[in-house]
Parts: structure tokens; C-alpha cells; sequence
């Protein structure tokens, strides 16, 4: 018995040598240049949740039916998000709990506040035990992704129809940027 456990260290010895060698036997490191890193990077870029004093100015308390906020978004100021920047999908979520339509535009804008692109869409009215839940993804690439490259704050703008003193709900909002790359 001694005896073929004493074979077995040579034999499983010869076989790992041969499948070490033979892993590394057709591989070309001239190849090294073509090889192209693909990574993706999610990120929140705002989130918010607005209740009834929101929409009443502080000072005079007069109702405010539109609410803006903008939000810079450093990141696409990088060198290598404007180098290798491929493809972008934005996520826009919102559960409004008021019982009124809610128009949202949201523009993406250069420095000096042009308007890159938009998505604008209606939230209709909701309740507290039924919300309204508008769930919109944006997609952006090909020769569109320049508007993107360009872009440095997202504006975000709310207008209540209907709205008045009565104004009793919320309205979250969550948004999301899936950026894909290749250098």
C-alpha cells in the first residue's frame, strides 16, 4: 500500500506540470495593446422627498405651484469619463402621493446653461394608499453621447396642476446614471 502512495506524488506532479505548461503555450503578449477594458459605473446623482410646505414660499406663504433643483455633476468633468464615455442610462423615479398631476421636465445643461437634452413626462395624482408610481429610463448613445460629454448640471423642475392651499401628499424622487466606458 506504501508503495502506491509513493506513485501517486510523482503522477499528480507530471499531470499539474503539464497542465501548467500547457495553459501558457498559445498565448501572444504582443496582443497586449488590443485589450480593451469595458467598466460600468452607477451612480445616484439626486433624491429628494417634497412635502406640502414645499410648494408655500417661506417669507410671504404664498403657494409656489413650480419647484426647481439643480445639481452639478462634477464627475463628467473627468478627462476619462470624456474619453471613454459609451453609453449612459438615466433612471428617473417618482411616487406621488398628492392628488394632483405633476409635470416634470428635467433638462441637462452645459456651463454656461444650455440645454444639452431633456425628459420631461406627467406624474399623474396619487394617494397615500394608492401612490402614483412613474418609473422612466433615458437612454443615451451612439453620436448622442457628446450631449452627455457636454453636460455639467441636471435641472430639475416640478409644476403642480391644480394645486392650492389644500396641497396634502408627498412626492419622492430618485434618480440614477449607469455610465459604460471603454479605453
Amino acid at each position: 500500500m506504501s508503495q502506491l502512495n509513493s506513485l501517486k506524488i510523482p503522477f499528480f506532479l507530471g499531470v499539474f506540470s503539464l497542465l501548467l505548461s500547457s495553459c501558457f503555450k498559445d498565448v501572444d503578449f504582443e496582443q497586449a495593446q488590443d485589450i480593451q477594458l469595458a467598466p460600468d459605473l452607477e451612480v445616484d446623482l439626486l433624491y429628494y422627498t417634497l412635502t406640502e410646505p414645499d410648494f408655500f414660499d417661506s417669507e410671504t406663504i404664498a403657494y409656489t405651484p413650480v419647484i426647481r433643483d439643480t445639481v452639478r455633476l462634477e464627475f463628467l468633468d473627468d478627462d476619462y469619463i470624456q474619453d471613454g464615455l459609451t453609453y449612459t442610462e438615466f433612471r428617473f423615479k417618482h411616487e406621488n402621493r398628492f392628488p394632483y398631476l405633476i409635470k416634470s421636465k428635467i433638462r441637462f445643461l452645459s456651463e454656461n446653461d444650455r440645454t444639452q437634452f431633456s425628459v420631461n413626462y406627467d406624474i399623474p395624482g396619487g394617494s397615500a394608499q394608492v401612490p402614483a408610481i412613474i418609473d422612466t429610463i433615458h437612454v443615451v448613445e451612439g453620436g448622442d453621447i457628446r450631449k452627455v460629454k457636454r453636460s455639467i448640471k441636471m435641472l430639475v423642475e416640478l409644476e403642480v396642476i391644480g394645486g392650492g392651499k389644500d396641497m396634502d401628499g408627498d412626492l419622492d424622487f430618485l434618480s440614477k446614471g449607469l455610465f459604460k466606458f471603454e479605453f
